[in-house]
């Protein structure tokens, strides 16, 4: 099965979506991350994908009361990444409940910082965020460009403990110009982690191919964020799909 999470990318109190991740391009979708949250559960989604991108370029964490709320009220599975630097940024949310904390940059700069994570909260909540540019990591809100691959990342934290992986093609992202299926099915088959698919999707068709490159490998989820926003197709579609 294919696990849909339907994307809530946060800025300023409002649910935006960026375009190949420039803060300068932007659309606002929404004034209230919790009415979105639950038109999404209303639709069936058992999950929610969060994401703070003001946390994501300065560590802040502005947006946590609608994590938390979303969490509390809604009955719904939520991961949260965006600006979680430290040990204790990832308790801040896990000790309150939000059920997995996705990590980006800190996997490539502070690596042992990550495998101190994993060995707290276990491969099912401590899960990698790897956004790829041309290949390799991208870290800071993809602000800057690393010099690993994220199959280099993803094999070094599976061999401690990882079981997931968030993994965006950078270029694809925002664009709904389709998913990296060929990078992402490399990751998966490199690493034998759980991947989750982000960037890109723009129809039911390209879920279906998601869905199919699953059959046989670790691809295990898609994250889709724009294209319902613009009313390609709707959470229900999209939880028909996968199954």
């Amino acid at each position: 099965m294919v696990q849909l999470y339907p994307a809530i990318d946060m800025k300023d109190g409002k649910c935006v979506r960026l375009y190949q991740g420039d803060y300068n391009q932007q659309t606002v979708y929404g004034d209230s991350p919790f009415d979105m949250a639950k038109s999404f559960v209303d639709q069936g989604a058992d999950w929610i994908h969060l994401v703070d991108l003001d946390g994501a370029k300065d560590g802040t964490k502005p947006h946590a009361e609608y994590v938390f709320r979303i969490k509390d009220e809604l009955g719904v599975s939520v991961q949260i990444g965006g600006g979680i630097r430290s040990l204790e940024d990832a308790a801040f949310y896990l000790d309150r409940g939000v059920d997995r904390v996705i990590i980006g940059s800190l996997a490539v700069k502070q690596p042992e910082l990550v495998e101190e994570m994993l060995k707290r909260y276990g491969g099912d909540r401590i899960v990698l965020g790897l956004d790829a540019k041309d290949g390799f990591v991208a870290t800071h809100g993809w602000l800057e460009t690393s010099e690993l691959t994220a199959s280099e990342v993803g094999k070094r934290f599976a061999a401690v403990g990882a079981k997931h992986i968030v993994f965006t093609d950078i270029a694809m992202d925002g664009t709904l110009s389709g998913p990296n299926l060929q990078a992402t099915r490399e990751l998966a088959d490199a690493t034998g982690l759980q991947v989750i698919v982000s960037g890109g999707i723009s129809s039911l068709d390209d879920i279906r191919a998601v869905k199919l490159q699953a059959e046989d490998s670790t691809i295990a989820g898609v994250i889709v964020g724009k294209a319902i926003y613009s009313g390609r197709f709707t959470v229900e579609e999209a939880k028909e799909v996968v199954g």
